[in-house]
């Protein structure tokens, strides 16, 4: 059987795990720097522990409306997630993402590596894809904190 693509992207973000994860898993934090493609977050939802759900709506610049939605597989906070994620126009292409979140120096100079691995893509325009958008929603995060 031929190896799903798969994609792993890092960043360095001013800010402690704590806040990161904080960024990444409250609803009201989401909407204010998640706009992959320019689109914005209308509606999030997040039950963040293993075997709860979240759900994001986003709206396209053209106003058509997106919705992602998964189940959380690993839960630890300010460490890592892990999440399958399912669009609702592909409800067949479920994927997996693995969030982690490891500090790096210390006091003033504290900051955090951030590694996001999506794994199980049904194709490479599916990868390709949503590298672009990931980039996006990584720049807009550290953006958050710099």
């Amino acid at each position: 059987m031929p190896t799903q693509p798969s994609l792993t992207l890092q960043r360095r973000i001013n800010a402690k795990p704590a806040k990161i994860y904080a960024a990444w898993t409250e609803p009201s934090q989401i909407v204010k720097w998640m706009h992959p493609y320019n689109n914005d977050v209308i509606h999030a939802e997040m039950d963040v522990r293993v075997g709860g759900r979240f759900r994001i709506v986003m709206r396209t610049p053209e106003g058509e409306e997106r919705e992602v939605s998964g189940v959380y597989q690993e839960v630890v906070p300010d460490e890592k997630l892990v999440y399958t994620w399912t669009w609702r126009s592909t409800p067949e292409r479920e994927s997996r993402v693995t969030f982690t979140l490891r500090r790096e120096g210390e006091g003033d100079g504290e900051r955090t590596l951030l590694t996001l691995k999506h794994e199980q893509f049904a194709d490479e325009a599916a990868r390709d894809s949503h590298e672009g958008g990931w980039n996006q929603v990584l720049d807009g995060l550290a953006r958050q904190f710099a």
